[in-house]
């Protein structure tokens, strides 16, 4: 209309009801070839995290793409985890887990078992804090047995300070005499809490650490040695700490959550 009848641009678009800022809108072409690079490179580190933890890791990187241009990105790249659907089940009487106020109140306390390549089996003894989900300890070798329970308990008492309370489920490594002569020694009074048979979901912070643990390092290796084990758990540790976010700590990792929270008590609590 505007070429063959000359019609001015203004009258045209009033004749095909059209607006003005729609002819002359121009689309903006925008580089999203950082964030395929990022994305990329944390999919092939982390091939267990999901998008929202992706995105809460590069806004924590500095990066301040908006999570709608992410997610396109991350659809186009078929980045997205397929989840199975779980049959519903009906409630079950639990008791509460207790949110600790602060660091060093309570830590849970779990073992974990795999097998190396070779067929050799291995155990792992996984101690974390439950206020900011810290890993404090994981311990690998090939027994553990309440006396070596005690010793790496003592390691890290000497660093990190002596916790409240224990929580344990009923191992025979946890409900040893030993064990409980050590916690409750005057110059540590430790309260070492067992849970009730047959309930881990009391143990519900460690059980859940335990699960991305094992998904993240124990089923995504095949290890030939326990040296292997153990080098590779301690990068994971490392970034699980310092990098990982986590939603429960308000998209922040442990050690970022514990310098900006560590000393308010009076925060809003949450699990």
């Amino acid at each position: 209309m505007h070429t063959e009848h000359k019609v001015s641009l203004r009258q045209a678009c009033i004749l095909l009801n059209i607006s003005s800022s729609v002819y002359y809108y121009k689309p903006i072409i925008k580089d999203d070839y950082p964030i395929i690079g990022l994305l990329t490179r944390l999919a092939d580190e982390h091939s267990r995290w999901g998008f929202w933890m992706m995105y809460h890791h590069l806004r924590n990187m500095g990066h301040t793409w908006n999570h709608k241009r992410v997610y396109r990105v991350y659809l186009a790249l078929d980045m997205n985890i397929r989840r199975k659907h779980k049959k519903r089940l009906p409630a079950r009487v639990q008791e509460p887990l207790v949110l600790p106020i602060g660091p060093n109140i309570t830590w849970s306390m779990d073992f974990m078992h795999d097998t190396l390549m070779n067929g050799r089996k291995i155990r792992t003894l996984n101690i974390i804090d439950d206020y900011n989900r810290e890993v404090l300890n994981i311990t690998i070798d090939t027994s553990l047995n309440s006396k070596r329970v005690i010793r790496e308990l003592e390691q890290l008492v000497s660093w990190r300070g002596i916790p409240d309370r224990i929580r344990v489920d009923n191992g025979p490594e946890f409900i040893s005499e030993r064990l409980s002569e050590w916690c409750n020694h005057p110059e540590r009074n430790i309260d070492l809490k067992f849970i009730q048979k047959g309930k881990p979901s009391q143990n519900g912070y460690i059980e859940r650490f335990n699960r991305s643990y094992r998904e993240e390092v124990l089923s995504a290796y095949l290890f030939e040695s326990i040296e292997d084990v153990r080098d590779i758990t301690n990068q994971w540790i490392w970034e699980y700490n310092n990098i990982r976010p986590h939603d429960s700590l308000m998209n922040l990792p442990p050690t970022k959550f514990l310098l900006k929270y560590g000393k308010i008590t009076d925060f809003p609590t949450f699990q």
